[in-house]
């Protein structure tokens, strides 16, 4: 009797214990996720990423993809980066040889945090350890396999966090939660449940040894997507942190499933709209966030597409964290430095309407934009870039029309490939319709598998041209398409240019290709008592605000000219004469801020 009752005794017990570890960890939960986000980052709205490392030195990748991903390319035996290995540094070369090739002798500290100061940012945030592991500073959980063991021979996040604040500017640090060949646990490799040991013993031991070290006041988590925020510690590491630095930390919402918290990381997108807490795009002045060389100039776009895309986010309540990638040697390339350089010659000037102001009740006002061209052949992997320029990279549409001939009389299975909707209509008939809303997580590029396959059957006749018209709708993230087709006794493949045709007099090869969206052209700040509204299109006589109208007394400005405009109000809209400006008088040239002072 007396073992059942100790045996009652003990299970009560742990019933309760259990209940009570629940509660703390809801309650632990609950304060990290209705801890008040710091003032200092909701006015910042301008912070500098910073990607380097190991994969600084290939400096290699798709045009498209992801050169911090380089190893990741390697285990996927990526025939691209593969080859670049073989032909560059010879057939026994490992992504580990790059190590002592990682040098960072040009490497400058205070020159870069004087370039980021001047680019008009506010915060920096520095990879202090990408996927691959490689840690840049010199930590005890990585001998051999850090900045300080091998390669610089240098603390790199110690050097830049303190020329950082000697610039005035907060400091944060990125840590990537998941590594693709640690011995405790292969991030992709092993069965995702399997971290508990490497988060135990390593990952949390070192994570703390990061954060107690430099004290950041940002934290940008990143690999969390196939594991909860449980199994990674999430809720106890970010109240721990909190606890270490106080009221200005400030975390992420890359944490791992179940824990919603820290402000919100956009990657490479056309931006959110304002929401109940702060929100950052995160994207690189070219295609990637590690330097890659094998991109092309247009990669990096105009000043003008950089300050624009800055003030949408800006106006929609958000901010945005550029990154920059810098050679192996340390340097940043010069286009880089010249992008920075200009974003911030335009702060100087219109800086009034972005640090600490607020979205208005309107944030901008949109048109549609329509963009026609030919397309050989129906196969599009745009990851998450526009299909042009003009064009944004979220919530675009693109019509195929013209013509397509088959080879030869059969039965033809169309397959459509795609992420996120399109059908293909074939004489008018609906042959494929695809529904389909891809998921994925805000980081993951190589691997991820964002797309759906849909078919269609339906017979042709050689010699027949049938009308063809494809609809394609893009939503968020990733973006692409791939039109395939094949009979019985032929392979899938892709629908070649050789069957598709512009007309019915076969004039060209091809489809005519209808791309459309919405493109913003006047966004909306408020600072105090201010209202500004950005013009991305000079207005040669009149500029007109669909705004409440700011009182008889309102005076306008445009910043960076000391001189007052006249306006009227006319049947609910602004009229602001901007006749009087002369072209050698404006301040810039890539977007216009009229400041309206309602005293």
């Amino acid at each position: 009797m007396r073992i059942i009752r100790l045996t009652i005794i003990f299970f009560s017990l742990s019933i309760f214990f259990g209940k009570a570890q629940n509660i703390n960890e809801l309650e632990l939960i609950k304060s990290v996720q209705e801890r008040p986000y710091p003032e200092w980052f909701k006015d910042a709205k301008l912070g500098i990423f910073i990607h380097w490392g190991l994969y600084s030195v290939p400096a290699y990748g798709g045009k498209e993809s992801y050169a911090e991903w380089f190893l990741r390319g390697l285990q996927l035996n990526d025939t691209l980066r593969t080859s670049f290995v073989k032909k560059t540094y010879g057939d026994n070369f490992t992504y580990k040889d790059f190590a002592p090739l990682f040098k960072a002798e040009l490497f400058n500290p205070d020159e870069w945090a004087t370039l980021f100061k001047n680019a008009g940012a506010k915060y920096v945030m520095f990879v202090s350890k990408h996927h691959d592991g490689y840690a840049l500073w010199p930590s005890k959980y990585n001998r051999n396999w850090n900045s300080f063991d091998v390669g610089p021979k240098r603390d790199l996040v110690g050097e830049l966090t303190k020329s950082v604040r000697k610039s005035g500017l907060k400091m944060g640090l990125y840590y990537s939660l998941a590594e693709w060949n640690h011995p405790l646990h292969r991030w992709y490799t092993d069965p995702h449940d399997s971290i508990g040991n490497y988060v135990d013993n390593y990952m949390i031991p070192q994570f703390k040894e990061l954060i107690s070290t430099y004290k950041p006041s940002l934290i940008f988590a990143d690999g969390e997507w196939f594991n909860t925020a449980k199994q990674w510690h999430s809720a106890e590491l970010i109240d721990w942190y909190y606890n270490l630095v106080g009221d200005d930390a400030i975390v992420n919402n890359r944490w791992g499933h179940g824990l919603d918290v820290g402000f919100l990381t956009p990657e490479y997108s056309a931006g959110i709209k304002v929401t109940n807490r702060p929100w950052a795009e995160v994207r690189g002045l070219g295609r990637s966030f590690g330097l890659n060389r094998n991109e092309n100039l247009e990669a990096y776009g105009t000043s003008q597409e950089l300050i624009h895309r800055f003030v949408q986010a800006v106006a929609n309540g958000g901010g945005m964290i550029l990154n920059v990638g810098p050679k192996a040697d340390g340097q940043i390339p010069l286009i880089q430095q010249e992008r920075l350089i200009q974003l911030g010659s335009w702060l100087k000037i219109n800086g009034d309407a972005i640090y600490g102001s607020k979205p208005f009740s309107i944030k901008e006002e949109e048109k549609e934009v329509t963009i026609n061209r030919i397309d050989n052949q129906i196969n599009f992997n745009w990851v998450r870039n526009s299909p042009m320029k003009g064009i944004k990279e979220d919530n675009f549409a693109v019509e195929w029309n013209g013509f397509i001939e088959a080879p030869k009389t059969d039965t033809y299975t169309f397959e459509i490939k795609a992420d996120d909707e399109a059908v293909v209509y074939i004489n008018n008939k609906l042959v494929i319709n695809q529904n389909y809303t891809a998921k994925g997580s805000q980081s993951e590029v190589m691997g991820a598998n964002t797309s759906a396959s849909s078919m269609g059957k339906i017979k042709l006749k050689t010699g027949e041209l049938y009308a063809i018209q494809i609809k394609y709708r893009e939503k968020k993230q990733n973006a692409s398409i791939a039109l395939f087709w094949n009979t019985k006794n032929k392979d899938k493949q892709l629908v070649p240019p050789s069957a598709l045709f512009l007309d019915k007099e076969k004039s060209k090869n091809g489809l005519t290709g209808s791309y459309s969206s919405l493109k913003t052209y006047l966004c909306y700040t408020q600072n105090k008592n201010k209202v500004y509204a950005i013009s991305f299109e000079w207005p040669e006589e009149n500029l007109v605000l669909t705004i409440p109208n700011p009182g008889k007394d309102a005076e306008v400005k445009l910043l960076g000219l000391n001189k007052t405009l006249p306006w009227q109000y006319i049947n609910g809209k602004m009229h602001i004469n901007t006749s009087s400006i002369k072209y050698r008088e404006m301040p810039s040239h890539d977007a216009w801020t009229f400041e309206i002072d309602k005293n």
